[in-house]
């Protein structure tokens, strides 16, 4: 995979690609279809988040598994847009805008979700290989410790990592921005993981 500056597209198209990714990534997509499932207002139910481990405490799998494939590739669709439009260098950064839309979509006052769909769907949009590492990752974990937020912030920790071993130091750094992010986002897992309390896969209550 050869490396790529992709922060050299300019500042009119900068400015373009980061509102064209914060907004598609700002749709709250599990607040949407709760509501038009009559399932009232997603923010009231379990954690208070807006993404698809929240709608999946509504009881309707269906409706968990629509949003997490659509919190995924609204961040695809940013990255294959700006991609198309102001060339391959402006896909990661929309990728990563549209990350932080849903983490803080202004439509509902900065408070969005984890972000895990769309870190996953903005490498489906720039380096679809590094979703199958990041699998690789998931799969792995899980099967070992039985922890789904553990997997996740693993595999989001590989994937910096395996991008800077392959020489695209700008995804690399850029990633690298996205998984700490996800971290800080997911204090209140890593803190019932480290004592203890966090609910593993398959498990009850």
């Amino acid at each position: 995979m050869p490396s790529v500056n992709y922060l050299a597209i300019g500042w009119p198209a900068l400015v373009a690609v980061l509102a064209l990714g914060y907004l598609l990534g700002s749709i709250p997509f599990g607040l949407l279809l709760t509501r038009m499932a009559g399932l009232g207002d997603l923010r009231s139910i379990g954690s208070g988040n807006i993404g698809a481990t929240n709608v999946l405490r509504t009881g309707n799998k269906k409706l968990a598994a629509v949003t997490l494939l659509l919190d995924a590739l609204k961040a695809t669709a940013a990255a294959v847009i700006a991609q198309a439009i102001f060339g391959q260098n402006a896909g990661l950064l929309a990728g990563f805008a549209a990350f932080i839309g849903h983490l803080f979509p202004i439509w509902l006052g900065f408070k969005g979700g984890k972000g895990v769909a769309t870190y996953i769907g903005t490498l489906l949009g720039v380096a679809p290989l590094m979703v199958l590492v990041f699998a690789v990752a998931w799969l792995s974990v899980a099967f070992i410790t039985r922890y789904s937020s553990l997997s996740a912030l693993i595999a989001t920790l590989v994937i910096p990592v395996v991008l800077w071993i392959l020489g695209v130091e700008e995804a690399a750094l850029v990633t690298a921005a996205m998984t700490a992010i996800t971290f800080w986002r997911h204090r209140p897992n890593i803190e019932r993981l480290i004592a203890g309390t966090e609910s593993k896969i398959g498990q009850k209550g």
